[in-house]
Protein backbone atom coordinates (compact mmCIF):
# COMPACT_ATOMS: atom_id res chain seq x y z
CA UNK A 1 0.00 0.00 0.00
CA UNK A 2 1.17 3.59 -0.62
CA UNK A 3 1.70 5.83 2.37
CA UNK A 4 -1.23 8.19 2.75
CA UNK A 5 1.01 11.03 3.80
CA UNK A 6 2.79 10.94 0.45
CA UNK A 7 -0.34 11.64 -1.51
CA UNK A 8 -2.11 14.97 -1.79
CA UNK A 9 -5.43 15.13 -3.51
CA UNK A 10 -8.07 17.73 -4.19
CA UNK A 11 -11.31 15.83 -3.74
CA UNK A 12 -14.18 17.30 -5.75
CA UNK A 13 -17.36 15.41 -4.98
CA UNK A 14 -15.55 13.69 -2.08
CA UNK A 15 -15.56 17.04 -0.27
CA UNK A 16 -19.00 15.88 0.82
CA UNK A 17 -17.26 13.94 3.58
CA UNK A 18 -17.12 17.14 5.61
CA UNK A 19 -20.05 17.68 7.93
CA UNK A 20 -21.76 20.31 5.82
CA UNK A 21 -25.43 20.97 5.43
CA UNK A 22 -27.83 20.46 2.59
CA UNK A 23 -27.67 24.10 1.46
CA UNK A 24 -23.88 23.96 1.19
CA UNK A 25 -24.02 20.71 -0.74
CA UNK A 26 -26.19 22.33 -3.38
CA UNK A 27 -23.29 24.63 -4.30
CA UNK A 28 -21.62 21.58 -5.80
CA UNK A 29 -24.52 20.97 -8.16
CA UNK A 30 -22.62 22.67 -10.97
CA UNK A 31 -19.76 20.18 -10.63
CA UNK A 32 -20.18 17.06 -12.74
CA UNK A 33 -21.82 14.24 -10.83
CA UNK A 34 -24.23 16.38 -8.85
CA UNK A 35 -25.72 17.77 -12.06
CA UNK A 36 -26.92 14.32 -13.10
CA UNK A 37 -30.35 12.92 -12.25
CA UNK A 38 -28.70 10.61 -9.71
CA UNK A 39 -26.81 13.50 -8.13
CA UNK A 40 -29.94 15.61 -7.86
CA UNK A 41 -31.79 12.62 -6.42
CA UNK A 42 -29.09 12.24 -3.77
CA UNK A 43 -29.44 15.89 -2.77
CA UNK A 44 -33.24 15.60 -2.72
CA UNK A 45 -33.15 12.55 -0.44
CA UNK A 46 -30.65 14.18 1.90
CA UNK A 47 -32.68 17.36 2.14
CA UNK A 48 -35.91 15.45 2.71
CA UNK A 49 -34.36 13.46 5.54
CA UNK A 50 -33.16 16.64 7.20
CA UNK A 51 -36.56 18.31 6.90
CA UNK A 52 -38.99 15.44 7.48
CA UNK A 53 -37.50 12.46 9.33
CA UNK A 54 -39.39 11.87 12.58
CA UNK A 55 -36.45 11.16 14.89
CA UNK A 56 -34.32 14.26 14.44
CA UNK A 57 -31.60 12.85 16.71
CA UNK A 58 -30.72 10.30 14.02
CA UNK A 59 -30.36 12.87 11.25
CA UNK A 60 -26.68 13.69 11.62
CA UNK A 61 -25.41 15.00 8.30
CA UNK A 62 -21.87 13.70 8.75
CA UNK A 63 -23.10 10.17 9.43
CA UNK A 64 -25.53 10.30 6.52
CA UNK A 65 -22.75 11.39 4.18
CA UNK A 66 -20.37 8.74 5.50
CA UNK A 67 -23.10 6.20 4.84
CA UNK A 68 -23.46 7.54 1.29
CA UNK A 69 -19.72 7.22 0.73
CA UNK A 70 -19.70 3.65 2.03
CA UNK A 71 -22.65 2.83 -0.20
CA UNK A 72 -20.89 4.29 -3.22
CA UNK A 73 -17.74 2.29 -2.58
CA UNK A 74 -19.58 -0.93 -1.74
CA UNK A 75 -21.30 -0.79 -5.13
CA UNK A 76 -17.90 -1.66 -6.63
CA UNK A 77 -17.98 -4.98 -4.73
CA UNK A 78 -14.27 -4.57 -4.02
CA UNK A 79 -13.24 -5.10 -0.37
CA UNK A 80 -9.96 -3.27 -0.95
CA UNK A 81 -11.58 -0.01 -2.06
CA UNK A 82 -12.90 1.47 1.15
CA UNK A 83 -13.49 4.53 3.29
CA UNK A 84 -11.97 4.87 6.76
CA UNK A 85 -13.68 7.37 9.09
CA UNK A 86 -11.57 9.87 11.05
CA UNK A 87 -11.56 7.95 14.33
CA UNK A 88 -10.27 4.76 12.70
CA UNK A 89 -7.84 6.67 10.52
CA UNK A 90 -6.22 8.19 13.61
CA UNK A 91 -5.66 4.67 14.96
CA UNK A 92 -4.24 3.56 11.61
CA UNK A 93 -1.80 6.46 11.64
CA UNK A 94 -0.58 5.44 15.08
CA UNK A 95 -0.07 1.86 13.91
CA UNK A 96 1.74 3.06 10.80
CA UNK A 97 4.10 5.24 12.81
CA UNK A 98 4.97 2.26 15.02
CA UNK A 99 4.56 4.31 18.19
CA UNK A 100 1.62 5.34 20.38
CA UNK A 101 0.56 5.74 24.01
CA UNK A 102 -0.94 2.52 25.32
CA UNK A 103 -0.43 -0.30 27.79
CA UNK A 104 1.98 -2.68 26.03
CA UNK A 105 -0.10 -5.69 25.03
CA UNK A 106 -1.10 -7.47 21.85
CA UNK A 107 -4.81 -8.26 21.79
CA UNK A 108 -6.72 -10.98 19.96
CA UNK A 109 -10.47 -11.70 19.72
CA UNK A 110 -11.80 -13.54 22.74
CA UNK A 111 -14.81 -15.03 20.93
CA UNK A 112 -15.24 -17.11 17.75
CA UNK A 113 -17.29 -14.30 16.16
CA UNK A 114 -14.36 -11.89 16.40
CA UNK A 115 -15.63 -9.89 19.37
CA UNK A 116 -14.07 -9.45 22.77
CA UNK A 117 -10.42 -8.83 23.58
CA UNK A 118 -7.87 -11.16 25.13
CA UNK A 119 -4.19 -10.52 25.76
CA UNK A 120 -2.14 -12.66 23.38
CA UNK A 121 1.08 -11.11 24.66
CA UNK A 122 1.84 -8.91 27.65
CA UNK A 123 5.28 -7.42 27.19
CA UNK A 124 7.84 -7.21 29.98
CA UNK A 125 8.55 -3.83 31.52
CA UNK A 126 5.48 -2.34 29.84
CA UNK A 127 2.57 -0.69 31.74
CA UNK A 128 0.18 -3.66 31.64
CA UNK A 129 2.82 -6.09 32.90
CA UNK A 130 3.75 -3.71 35.71
CA UNK A 131 0.06 -3.55 36.69
CA UNK A 132 -0.15 -7.35 36.93
CA UNK A 133 -1.81 -8.28 33.64
CA UNK A 134 -0.98 -11.73 32.23
CA UNK A 135 -1.14 -13.29 28.78
CA UNK A 136 -4.53 -14.99 28.41
CA UNK A 137 -6.40 -12.41 30.48
CA UNK A 138 -9.65 -11.28 28.87
CA UNK A 139 -10.47 -7.58 29.13
CA UNK A 140 -14.18 -7.30 29.85
CA UNK A 141 -14.45 -3.62 30.84
CA UNK A 142 -12.54 -0.43 30.07
CA UNK A 143 -13.19 2.40 32.53
CA UNK A 144 -16.34 0.57 33.60
CA UNK A 145 -17.70 0.12 30.06
CA UNK A 146 -18.43 -3.43 28.90
CA UNK A 147 -16.38 -4.24 25.77
CA UNK A 148 -17.17 -7.93 25.39
CA UNK A 149 -19.33 -7.29 22.32
CA UNK A 150 -16.90 -4.88 20.69
CA UNK A 151 -14.31 -5.83 18.10
CA UNK A 152 -10.68 -5.82 19.16
CA UNK A 153 -10.08 -2.67 17.15
CA UNK A 154 -12.97 -0.87 18.85
CA UNK A 155 -11.55 -1.89 22.21
CA UNK A 156 -8.07 -0.65 21.29
CA UNK A 157 -9.51 2.82 20.65
CA UNK A 158 -10.80 2.88 24.23
CA UNK A 159 -7.60 1.52 25.78
CA UNK A 160 -5.15 3.90 24.10
CA UNK A 161 -5.02 7.51 25.21
CA UNK A 162 -2.80 10.43 26.21
CA UNK A 163 0.57 9.78 27.82
CA UNK A 164 0.66 9.40 31.62
CA UNK A 165 -3.11 9.00 31.94
CA UNK A 166 -4.75 6.05 33.68
CA UNK A 167 -7.09 3.46 32.22
CA UNK A 168 -9.07 1.12 34.47
CA UNK A 169 -9.43 -2.44 33.19
CA UNK A 170 -11.62 -5.25 34.45
CA UNK A 171 -10.08 -8.61 33.59
CA UNK A 172 -11.39 -12.17 33.55
CA UNK A 173 -8.79 -14.75 34.58
CA UNK A 174 -9.54 -18.40 35.31
CA UNK A 175 -13.22 -17.62 35.83
CA UNK A 176 -12.52 -14.80 38.28
CA UNK A 177 -12.66 -11.04 37.69
CA UNK A 178 -10.16 -8.49 38.90
CA UNK A 179 -9.65 -4.77 38.42
CA UNK A 180 -6.35 -3.10 37.60
CA UNK A 181 -5.33 0.46 36.82
CA UNK A 182 -2.74 0.95 34.09
CA UNK A 183 -0.87 4.18 33.38
CA UNK A 184 -0.43 4.71 29.65
CA UNK A 185 3.07 5.17 28.27
CA UNK A 186 4.77 5.23 24.90
CA UNK A 187 4.72 1.82 23.23
CA UNK A 188 6.88 0.82 20.28
CA UNK A 189 5.46 -1.65 17.77
CA UNK A 190 7.79 -4.38 16.57
CA UNK A 191 7.05 -5.68 13.09
CA UNK A 192 10.06 -8.01 13.14
CA UNK A 193 11.05 -10.66 15.67
CA UNK A 194 14.16 -12.82 15.66
CA UNK A 195 15.38 -16.01 17.28
CA UNK A 196 17.46 -19.13 16.84
CA UNK A 197 16.19 -22.63 16.08
CA UNK A 198 17.85 -26.04 16.58
CA UNK A 199 20.91 -26.61 14.43
CA UNK A 200 21.97 -22.93 14.50
CA UNK A 201 19.16 -22.06 12.09
CA UNK A 202 18.15 -18.42 12.19
CA UNK A 203 14.53 -17.33 12.46
CA UNK A 204 12.99 -14.03 11.39
CA UNK A 205 9.26 -13.45 11.81
CA UNK A 206 7.52 -10.46 10.20
CA UNK A 207 4.04 -9.91 11.62
CA UNK A 208 3.06 -6.83 9.59
CA UNK A 209 4.25 -4.50 6.86
CA UNK A 210 1.95 -1.73 8.11
CA UNK A 211 4.69 -0.13 10.20
CA UNK A 212 7.15 2.50 9.03
CA UNK A 213 9.77 0.97 11.32
CA UNK A 214 9.85 -2.18 9.17
CA UNK A 215 12.82 -0.80 7.22
CA UNK A 216 15.10 -0.33 10.23
CA UNK A 217 13.85 -3.46 11.98
CA UNK A 218 14.40 -5.89 9.09
CA UNK A 219 17.83 -4.39 8.37
CA UNK A 220 18.75 -4.91 12.03
CA UNK A 221 17.39 -8.47 11.98
CA UNK A 222 19.40 -9.41 8.88
CA UNK A 223 22.53 -7.84 10.38
CA UNK A 224 21.96 -9.87 13.54
CA UNK A 225 21.81 -13.09 11.49
CA UNK A 226 24.92 -12.21 9.50
CA UNK A 227 26.85 -11.21 12.62
CA UNK A 228 25.93 -14.56 14.20
CA UNK A 229 27.25 -16.42 11.16
CA UNK A 230 23.84 -17.90 10.33
CA UNK A 231 23.99 -20.03 7.17
CA UNK A 232 20.40 -21.27 7.19
CA UNK A 233 17.32 -19.16 7.81
CA UNK A 234 13.53 -19.41 8.18
CA UNK A 235 11.58 -16.31 7.12
CA UNK A 236 8.11 -16.55 8.68
CA UNK A 237 5.31 -14.36 7.26
CA UNK A 238 2.34 -16.39 8.45
CA UNK A 239 -0.68 -14.31 9.50
CA UNK A 240 0.97 -11.21 8.04
CA UNK A 241 -1.81 -9.29 6.30
CA UNK A 242 0.59 -6.96 4.51
CA UNK A 243 0.86 -3.19 4.54
CA UNK A 244 3.37 -0.94 2.81
CA UNK A 245 4.31 -1.92 -0.75
CA UNK A 246 7.77 -0.41 -0.42
CA UNK A 247 8.20 -2.27 2.87
CA UNK A 248 7.64 -5.57 1.07
CA UNK A 249 10.09 -4.62 -1.67
CA UNK A 250 12.70 -3.56 0.89
CA UNK A 251 12.38 -6.85 2.78
CA UNK A 252 12.69 -8.97 -0.36
CA UNK A 253 15.79 -7.02 -1.38
CA UNK A 254 17.57 -8.07 1.83
CA UNK A 255 17.72 -11.59 0.41
CA UNK A 256 18.21 -10.93 -3.33
CA UNK A 257 21.19 -9.75 -5.33
CA UNK A 258 19.56 -9.33 -8.73
CA UNK A 259 16.26 -9.46 -10.61
CA UNK A 260 12.97 -7.60 -10.51
CA UNK A 261 11.05 -8.01 -7.28
CA UNK A 262 7.60 -6.87 -8.41
CA UNK A 263 5.98 -4.93 -11.22
CA UNK A 264 2.76 -2.92 -11.32
CA UNK A 265 0.04 -3.01 -13.98
CA UNK A 266 -2.44 -0.14 -14.21
CA UNK A 267 -6.02 0.10 -15.51
CA UNK A 268 -4.72 0.56 -19.08
CA UNK A 269 -2.60 -2.59 -18.94
CA UNK A 270 0.67 -0.66 -18.74
CA UNK A 271 3.35 -2.42 -16.68
CA UNK A 272 6.16 -0.68 -14.83
CA UNK A 273 8.47 -1.08 -11.88
CA UNK A 274 7.64 0.83 -8.70
CA UNK A 275 9.29 4.24 -8.53
CA UNK A 276 10.53 4.19 -4.94
CA UNK A 277 14.02 5.36 -4.01
CA UNK A 278 16.97 3.06 -3.33
CA UNK A 279 16.02 -0.41 -2.22
CA UNK A 280 12.31 0.21 -2.80
CA UNK A 281 12.64 0.62 -6.58
CA UNK A 282 11.31 -2.85 -7.35
CA UNK A 283 14.65 -4.09 -8.68
CA UNK A 284 17.02 -6.01 -6.40
CA UNK A 285 20.24 -4.22 -5.50
CA UNK A 286 23.21 -6.26 -4.38
CA UNK A 287 24.56 -5.03 -1.05
CA UNK A 288 27.23 -6.40 1.31
CA UNK A 289 24.63 -6.38 4.10
CA UNK A 290 22.36 -8.89 2.29
CA UNK A 291 21.71 -12.32 3.74
CA UNK A 292 23.01 -14.81 1.15
CA UNK A 293 22.72 -18.11 3.01
CA UNK A 294 20.16 -20.87 2.48
CA UNK A 295 16.59 -20.01 3.42
CA UNK A 296 12.94 -21.08 3.31
CA UNK A 297 9.76 -19.02 3.62
CA UNK A 298 6.67 -19.88 5.70
CA UNK A 299 3.21 -18.63 4.68
CA UNK A 300 -0.40 -19.52 5.43
CA UNK A 301 -3.87 -18.57 4.22
CA UNK A 302 -3.67 -15.26 6.09
CA UNK A 303 -0.43 -14.14 4.43
CA UNK A 304 -1.46 -11.31 2.12
CA UNK A 305 -0.41 -8.28 0.13
CA UNK A 306 3.24 -7.35 0.81
CA UNK A 307 3.80 -10.83 2.28
CA UNK A 308 2.82 -12.29 -1.08
CA UNK A 309 5.17 -9.91 -2.89
CA UNK A 310 8.09 -11.17 -0.81
CA UNK A 311 7.13 -14.84 -1.08
CA UNK A 312 6.43 -14.58 -4.81
CA UNK A 313 9.72 -12.84 -5.55
CA UNK A 314 11.84 -15.27 -3.55
CA UNK A 315 10.01 -18.20 -5.13
CA UNK A 316 10.14 -16.95 -8.74
CA UNK A 317 13.81 -16.02 -8.54
CA UNK A 318 14.73 -19.41 -7.08
CA UNK A 319 15.96 -17.89 -3.85
CA UNK A 320 13.82 -19.87 -1.41
CA UNK A 321 11.27 -22.64 -1.17
CA UNK A 322 7.87 -21.53 0.06
CA UNK A 323 6.26 -23.82 2.65
CA UNK A 324 2.76 -23.78 4.11
CA UNK A 325 -0.67 -22.96 2.72
CA UNK A 326 -1.82 -21.07 -0.36
CA UNK A 327 -1.75 -17.39 0.52
CA UNK A 328 -4.71 -15.03 0.71
CA UNK A 329 -4.51 -13.57 -2.80
CA UNK A 330 -4.47 -9.81 -2.25
CA UNK A 331 -2.51 -8.65 -5.28
CA UNK A 332 -3.60 -5.06 -5.79
CA UNK A 333 -2.05 -1.73 -4.86
CA UNK A 334 -4.19 1.04 -3.41
CA UNK A 335 -3.89 4.77 -3.70
CA UNK A 336 -4.67 6.10 -0.23
CA UNK A 337 -6.11 9.60 -0.29
CA UNK A 338 -6.46 11.87 2.74
CA UNK A 339 -9.91 13.48 2.97
CA UNK A 340 -11.14 16.80 4.38
CA UNK A 341 -12.98 15.14 7.28
CA UNK A 342 -9.79 13.53 8.60
CA UNK A 343 -10.67 10.16 7.12
CA UNK A 344 -9.17 8.47 4.09
CA UNK A 345 -10.23 6.48 1.07
CA UNK A 346 -8.21 3.58 -0.33
CA UNK A 347 -8.80 3.05 -4.04
CA UNK A 348 -7.50 0.04 -5.92
CA UNK A 349 -5.43 1.58 -8.71
CA UNK A 350 -2.99 -1.13 -9.81
CA UNK A 351 -2.31 -4.83 -9.56
CA UNK A 352 1.10 -6.29 -8.96
CA UNK A 353 2.87 -9.13 -10.69
CA UNK A 354 5.62 -11.46 -9.51
CA UNK A 355 8.97 -11.56 -11.37
CA UNK A 356 7.58 -14.26 -13.67
CA UNK A 357 4.48 -12.18 -14.40
CA UNK A 358 2.10 -14.07 -12.15
CA UNK A 359 -0.96 -12.14 -10.97
CA UNK A 360 -1.63 -12.63 -7.26
CA UNK A 361 -5.10 -11.11 -6.98
CA UNK A 362 -7.67 -13.78 -6.15
CA UNK A 363 -5.12 -16.53 -6.74
CA UNK A 364 -2.48 -16.25 -4.05
CA UNK A 365 0.92 -17.87 -3.97
CA UNK A 366 0.99 -21.66 -4.19
CA UNK A 367 3.63 -23.09 -1.83
CA UNK A 368 6.33 -25.39 -3.14
CA UNK A 369 5.50 -27.67 -0.23
CA UNK A 370 1.92 -27.66 1.06
CA UNK A 371 1.59 -28.20 4.81
CA UNK A 372 -1.54 -27.21 6.80
CA UNK A 373 -1.06 -24.77 9.67
CA UNK A 374 -1.27 -26.94 12.78
CA UNK A 375 -0.70 -24.20 15.34
CA UNK A 376 -4.41 -23.49 15.79
CA UNK A 377 -6.62 -26.40 16.77
CA UNK A 378 -9.98 -26.50 15.01
CA UNK A 379 -12.97 -25.03 16.80
CA UNK A 380 -16.12 -27.13 16.56
CA UNK A 381 -19.41 -25.28 16.90
CA UNK A 382 -23.04 -26.04 16.10
CA UNK A 383 -26.46 -24.68 16.86
CA UNK A 384 -30.01 -25.83 16.31
CA UNK A 385 -33.59 -24.99 17.16
CA UNK A 386 -37.12 -26.40 17.12
CA UNK A 387 -36.74 -28.77 20.06
CA UNK A 388 -39.09 -28.77 23.02
CA UNK A 389 -37.67 -26.70 25.89
CA UNK A 390 -35.58 -28.85 28.23
CA UNK A 391 -35.25 -31.69 25.72
CA UNK A 392 -31.99 -33.65 25.90
CA UNK A 393 -30.32 -33.96 22.49
CA UNK A 394 -27.38 -36.26 21.83
CA UNK A 395 -25.03 -35.34 18.99
CA UNK A 396 -21.91 -37.05 17.70
CA UNK A 397 -18.89 -34.75 17.53
CA UNK A 398 -15.51 -36.07 16.54
CA UNK A 399 -16.52 -39.63 17.33
CA UNK A 400 -17.82 -38.89 20.81
CA UNK A 401 -21.38 -38.44 22.05
CA UNK A 402 -22.25 -35.06 23.54
CA UNK A 403 -25.56 -34.39 25.33
CA UNK A 404 -27.10 -30.94 24.88
CA UNK A 405 -30.19 -29.42 26.51
CA UNK A 406 -32.60 -27.18 24.60
CA UNK A 407 -33.22 -23.82 26.25
CA UNK A 408 -36.62 -22.28 26.97
CA UNK A 409 -36.93 -21.23 23.32
CA UNK A 410 -36.01 -24.68 22.01
CA UNK A 411 -32.49 -23.75 20.92
CA UNK A 412 -29.34 -25.74 21.59
CA UNK A 413 -25.71 -24.87 20.96
CA UNK A 414 -22.28 -26.43 21.28
CA UNK A 415 -18.83 -24.91 21.04
CA UNK A 416 -15.54 -26.63 21.69
CA UNK A 417 -12.60 -24.26 21.81
CA UNK A 418 -9.44 -26.24 22.62
CA UNK A 419 -6.81 -24.81 24.89
CA UNK A 420 -4.99 -21.92 23.25
CA UNK A 421 -1.43 -22.63 22.21
CA UNK A 422 1.34 -20.18 23.11
CA UNK A 423 1.31 -17.31 20.64
CA UNK A 424 4.45 -15.31 21.27
CA UNK A 425 7.19 -13.97 23.47
CA UNK A 426 6.73 -11.49 26.29
CA UNK A 427 9.84 -9.65 25.10
CA UNK A 428 9.28 -7.32 22.17
CA UNK A 429 11.41 -8.20 19.16
CA UNK A 430 12.17 -11.67 20.51
CA UNK A 431 10.48 -14.52 18.65
CA UNK A 432 8.82 -17.45 20.37
CA UNK A 433 7.94 -20.68 18.57
CA UNK A 434 6.21 -23.92 19.50
CA UNK A 435 8.15 -26.39 17.39
CA UNK A 436 6.35 -29.42 18.83
CA UNK A 437 2.95 -28.23 17.55
CA UNK A 438 4.09 -26.47 14.38
CA UNK A 439 4.13 -28.85 11.41
CA UNK A 440 5.10 -26.12 8.94
CA UNK A 441 8.12 -25.08 10.97
CA UNK A 442 9.09 -28.73 11.37
CA UNK A 443 9.06 -29.08 7.58
CA UNK A 444 11.16 -25.93 7.25
CA UNK A 445 13.84 -27.42 9.47
CA UNK A 446 13.67 -30.64 7.49
CA UNK A 447 14.23 -28.77 4.23
CA UNK A 448 17.19 -26.97 5.77
CA UNK A 449 18.76 -30.26 6.78
CA UNK A 450 17.90 -30.27 10.48
CA UNK A 451 16.33 -33.59 11.44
Amino acid sequence: MNKSRRITVIAVSLAATAAIGYAQLRTYASDGALKTIEGQTFLEVLGSLQQLYLDKSKVETDKLLQGAINGMLSSLEDPFTSYTPPEDNALDEEDLSGSFFGIGVTLEPANPDGTGSRAAQVYKNQPAAKAGMLAGDEIIKVNGEDITKLTTRQSVRKIRGPKDTDVKLTLRRDGQTLDITVRRAEVQLFAVETGMLPGDIGYISINTFYNERIFDQIAAAVKKMNDAGVKKLVLDMRDNGGGLLDGGIFVADQFLQEGNIVSLRDRNGVERLPSGPGRTSGKAQKQPTDYTGEMVVLVNKNSASASEIVAGALQDLGRAKVIGEKTFGKGVAQSVLSLPDGGKVAIVAQEWLTPKGRAIQGKGIEPDIVIPDSRRPNVVALEGSGAAPGTKITVNIGGKSVELTADKEGRFTYSDTPARLPTGSDVQGQASVDLKNDAQLQEALKQLGQR
